[in-house]
Order: C-alpha cells, then structure tokens, then sequence
C-alpha cells in the first residue's frame, strides 16, 4: 500500500534567528515587507519574528507585523520568542498584539547547571507558572529545548524528565534546536526517532543550524524521523554559519520524500531571496544552491550540447521551479551550442559562417574576461559582422603604448603598418584616444594620406551597468562628404575607440 502523505509544518525565522547573523539589522518596515511575503507569497506555515524585550525598534516590528496579520486574520502564524521571567515577556507581548510565545528553556543540564544555576525542579516550576499566565492571557505556547541536542548526546535522562514534564503541559509544540550545530544525519535521526516514539501524541519540530555544512541534511534526516515541523530561514541566515536553508530544505524533502509535501511556494522563493539579501547586506554566495546566480547557468559547452539531446545535463532541480531560467555562460569554454542557445532566447538567428566567427570572438574575448555575458552578444554580432565586411586589411596596427599620469598630458607612442611599411609616432593630447588620433594624423600627414573627420563619438555597455562589461565604441566619420560609422568592442574604452578606428583606416 503507498505510504500516507505527511504534511510538514515549515516555519521561518528568518525575521528573529536569521536577523542575528553578524551585522545585520532589519528595520521595522523591511520586517513587515519580509513578513508579508513569507505568509502570503512564500506560504511558509508560521514566522518567528523577534525576541521579547530586546529593543524599542524591535517592540514597534512586531506591532505593525501583529496589525498588519490580524487584519488578515494570520495573527496565530507570528510567533515571538519568549523568557522564563515570570509574566515580563508576556506583558510585552500583550502590548505589542502578539498571540503565540516560543519559550526559551534549557534543554542540556550543562546549560541548566553553568547558566541558570537551577535544579530541573526550580526550571520545570519557573516554566509552569510562565504557561499558565500565557494561557490566562490568551497566549499560545510553543517550547524551546535550548541546547538540546547537546542535552541527547551529554544527559539523555534530564531530556527526557523535562519531555515527560512538557507533554503534560499546555504547549502546542515542543521544539529541538541543533543550538550549536554539532549534530550528524544519523544522531538527529536517532534522537528524533527516540522522542517520536515515546511520545506519539505530541508536536515535535526540529531547529537546525549549518556549522559543519550539514543543516539541510539534518531536516530530511529529521523529516524521515518522524518530526512534524522544521524552522528554516531565508538564504540560510543565522548565527555563526547560519541555520538550514528555506529553499535548499524544501527542495530537498519535495524531492527525496515523495510522501511529504509542505504549503511553500517554490515560485516565490528566488525573488524573496533576493528581497532579503537586498534588506539585510548579507550576499547570497553564487553557488548557493537554488538561489545562487550560477547554480542554473551551464558553462561548459559539452553540457550545453547534452541539454539539446534529451536533456542529459538536467536534473529535477529545474530552474522554472524557482521562477528562474537556465543560462549558458559565455566565455572561453563555451562551444557553439552555449551560443546558440543564448541566441535563442535573444531570439537571433545567425549563418554558420557568422556562428563560427562569433564563437571565436567569444573565445577570444573569454581569455580575457572571464565571463561574457548574453546582454555583451548583441555588440558582439555587431562587432563581428562589421568586421567581416572588411575584404582586405591593408592597414594594421602593430603595437600602441598608452600613458595616463596625474598633472601631465597623457600621450601614445604608435606603431602602425601601412600597405607593409611600418611606421612609429610619439604624440600627447587631451586624453588618450586624442593622443592616439595626433599619432595617426602625423604618420597619415607623412603619407600625405587623408583622414576622415570624427563627427559623432558614443560608448554604451550592455544594461546592468557592470564595470567589467564589454564596451562598445561607435565612431561616426565624415570620409570626402559620405558618412559612415565603425564600432569596437573590448572591456577597455580607449581600446575599443582604437578597434573602431582601425576598422575605418582599412574601409577608406
């Protein structure tokens, strides 16, 4: 018989555990936007959003996020995180229109012992008293087990004297942080099955962190346990090395466990992502799985050949998923198929002579630049083209010494081959591609060649406005009365200007 489907409650607390990555802070409005987003785009189950009693900032956050849910009848999805202090974080919580505390307690008697100083009895006493005033207010509780994987692995017996205690107790959820990350695949599901087991009746989630790396495989080994929800953040942030990942973990259990579904939006996750990585300063690594910039861009172009033939190159992580595109990076390792498929979704068509000679171009400019990008192709086709209507280069220029000092003129020292004869000229001028035009004019004087007259100059590079982006230069001459224009194209200005020129020395 196929197994029931289980639903795992996903909550995000990007909002309170993520906003204690270093240097981050968001403010009150970010908070209510990225609040917004994960209930309503994200569909996420609950959302953790701040600490009781931490800051006025923090106080007026949950104010407007409590607002903002009741009117749209989410207020039980916000949850806040709670003290043992007797009725302090409740009051506050009342004030600022919250309805559901995550209270902190100690789950390892290392930390009950070396920070609160208390017996199990004094903790399980002070914890009693904080539920039942919650309840009196109206209050929801949920349970927080701080150090508790240290508490499975050190003192087994006091977790699970305090579990026996907190299953008879008032408390929706009872929920088992990985507080220090220490945790392997097979411990978390062997003290996960252990709870599960002995306590059938109860609501376990499970709050892992990422400092070895292993957070995303610690919630599908917890999913696989029997656990019913997980906390998860945005672009995996949190303390130290942060907390698992929301995309990465959901991903993972809607692929790897087909009797599992959860209510995120997979759609939604790239672009709250980024909102995120936006408001908080905190990079999203290129590589980061699922929302990384590179983790759906094919550069080699052996596998953008296999995506053509029956998608050999694909898994089921597949970009439109996320609300995303696959790419195929152009550069020096690029083939012709990382080409064609860029020109595809540029809609462009070209000959296979002019597909040859932009690939080589490409190549070429791939040895230099490290990535050139689909927005650089549309100049490089012009630059190509233009190029191969040149029939006969009878101009070339040989080699070119730029100098640009502070407080003195910048200048060029020229070397240029005319029909075979080779010529050099020192000049200075306003700036460097001034300085190169007084170099050509003198060697062309001493030919008693003539020169066109520069009537238009104009530089663009490709939208996004990156500083390494190819640049081209149009150049618009005026040739014994006919007009007509050159391009270049390279990374630097000048020497796209210089590329440009050489191409009108060679049509006049």
């Amino acid at each position: 018989m196929p197994k029931l489907t289980r639903y795992i409650e996903i909550m995000d607390t990007t909002l309170r555990d993520g906003e204690q990555t270093s240097g981050v802070s968001f403010s009150s409005s970010e908070k209510l936007t990225i609040a917004q987003l994960l209930l309503t785009e994200v569909k996420v189950d609950r959302i953790e959003i701040a600490s009781a009693r931490v800051s006025e900032g923090e106080f007026d956050a949950v104010k407007k996020i409590t607002r903002w849910a009741k009117s749209k009848g989410l207020l039980k999805k916000v949850e806040v995180l709670t003290f043992v202090d007797g009725n302090v974080s409740i009051d506050w919580m009342t004030k600022a229109g919250a309805k559901v505390m995550n209270l902190l307690t100690k789950g390892s008697m290392n930390h009950l012992t070396h920070q609160l100083k208390k017996t199990p009895e004094q903790h399980f006493a002070e914890i009693a008293k904080v539920i039942a005033l919650g309840k009196k207010k109206g209050i929801e509780c949920n349970v927080y087990l701080e150090d508790w994987s240290n508490g499975m692995r050190n003192s087994p017996e006091y977790v699970f004297r305090f579990l026996d205690f907190l299953t008879k107790q008032p408390v929706k959820r009872i929920m088992l942080p990985d507080t220090l990350g220490i945790l392997e695949p097979s411990e978390v599901s062997n003290f996960i099955s252990q709870i599960v087991k002995r306590y059938p009746t109860s609501h376990f989630d499970f709050h892992g962190h990422n400092d070895y790396d292993l957070g995303t495989a610690n919630v599908l080994e917890a999913v696989k346990a029997g656990i019913q929800g997980i906390h998860l953040t945005i672009n995996g942030m949190g303390e130290r090395a942060g907390n698992a990942p929301l995309a990465s973990a959901v991903a993972v259990l809607h692929d790897f466990m087909p009797n599992v579904k959860t209510g995120v939006a997979e759609k939604s996750l790239y672009q709250t992502s980024r909102l995120v990585e936006t408001f908080s300063g905190f990079r999203i690594p290129d590589n980061k799985p699922v929302v990384g910039a590179n983790v759906f861009t094919q550069t080699a172009g052996i596998h953008a050949d296999g995506d053509k033939k029956n998608n050999l190159y694909f898994n089921d992580l597949m970009p439109e998923r996320f609300g995303r595109q696959r790419q195929y990076a152009l550069g020096k390792t690029s083939g012709k198929s990382n080409i064609e498929n860029n020109l595809a979704q540029l809609g462009i068509e070209l000959s296979d002579a002019d597909l040859k000679r932009v690939t080589q171009r490409i190549i070429e400019l791939g040895d230099k630049k490290e990535v050139v990008t689909q927005s650089d192709l549309p100049y490089i086709i012009s630059d190509v083209i233009d190029s191969s209507s040149i029939e006969e280069e009878k101009v070339h220029i040989e080699n070119y010494v730029l100098t640009h000092s502070k407080e003195l003129r910048p200048s060029v020292t020229l070397q240029i081959n005319i029909e075979g004869e080779i010529f050099e000229e020192h000049a200075q001028g306003d700036g460097q591609y001034d300085a190169f035009m007084n170099a050509l004019r003198s060697i062309y004087k001493k030919k008693k060649l003539l020169l066109p007259v520069l009537t238009d100059y104009a530089v663009r590079i490709p939208p996004g406005g990156k500083s390494d982006a190819l640049c081209e230069t149009i150049i618009t001459w005026d040739y014994k009365g006919r007009e007509f224009r050159t391009r270049g194209l390279d990374s630097d200005q000048t020497v796209a200007a210089i590329k440009a020129t050489h191409k009108m020395l060679n049509l006049i």
